[in-house]
């Protein structure tokens, strides 16, 4: 894989909207994948920089979940805002991440954040229920970077 744009055909994109958009059906959170070649920082540092690059810290319930690959450095984070950060146990991605793992390790990327999208869905409904009248704040789309 030379290039992030290989990494998932545009089907596979489809599906990742797709599941972002339901699960942000079942609460107030906004859930954003980026993906990127590689990182010459520490990765979770990069995360925090696309989460702030992306406007993500500036929803109004705090409450941005941001899911970074680096493709190449074949590592990932996933980081939740001050919000999410300040009410839910040390634990609560782990399921999450042990879901993408599982996946990522026997290849199956697009079923890897497809799943890790709903798993995290269903952690953020119990914190961060959807409300009436909740607006999608920031867009379901993929970001990429080609570093």
């Amino acid at each position: 894989m030379s290039k992030v744009e290989d990494f998932l055909t545009k089907e596979e994109e489809q599906e990742i909207v797709e599941a972002i958009r339901v699960a942000e059906k079942n609460t107030s959170g906004e859930i954003r994948v980026h993906l990127e070649k590689k990182t010459s920082i520490d990765a979770y540092e990069r995360a925090m920089e696309v989460f702030h690059l992306l406007k993500m810290d500036e929803t109004e319930l705090k409450n941005g979940v941001l899911i970074y690959l680096a493709v190449k450095d074949k590592t990932f984070v996933i980081c939740g805002d001050k919000g999410i950060n300040d009410v839910v146990p040390n634990d609560f991605w782990d399921c999450t991440r042990d879901v993408m793992v599982k996946n990522f390790k026997e290849g199956n990327y697009k079923q890897g954040l497809v799943e890790g999208i709903q798993r995290a869905g269903e952690q953020l409904q119990k914190y961060f229920p959807y409300q009436e009248g909740d607006k999608n704040e920031l867009s379901n789309e993929i970001s990429k970077d080609e570093l």
